[in-house]
């Protein structure tokens, strides 16, 4: 397995796990699973994902820095410690107006049909 927690099974600081790299978004991989994944992300200042389209919820968590984050046109600014989450089929762009770093996870599962 390539996940973080199988190989230091120890305690970790987050914010630590990914570095800024100039002109450059860093993915790191902390777990992943069929059901979804977790990751530290850092965005060096000026970079942008534009237009991505999941087709699962997405919860963002700013660690380090600020992010500007646009759902549906909408732009939500957030700060260290501050999160939101990107609905599913929802046009967004990431922004770094400033450097920063953030957790993103991914859920894969809950859009099954439910009968009662």
């Amino acid at each position: 397995m390539d996940n973080l927690e199988y190989k230091n099974l120890k305690p970790f600081r987050i914010v630590d796990i990914v570095e800024y790299l100039p002109n450059s978004v860093v993915i790191k991989s902390i777990l992943r699973k069929t059901t979804g994944y977790i990751s530290a992300v850092s965005f060096d200042s000026g970079e942008v994902l534009v237009g991505k389209i999941s087709p699962f919820d997405t919860l963002l968590q700013i660690i380090d820095g600020k992010s500007e984050v646009i759902i549906d046109d909408k732009s939500n600014l957030l700060e260290i410690g501050e999160s939101i989450i990107i609905p599913a089929h929802t046009s967004n762009t990431i922004k770094a107006n400033v450097r920063f770093k953030m957790i993103s996870t991914i859920i894969k599962s809950g859009y099954e049909e439910i009968s009662l």
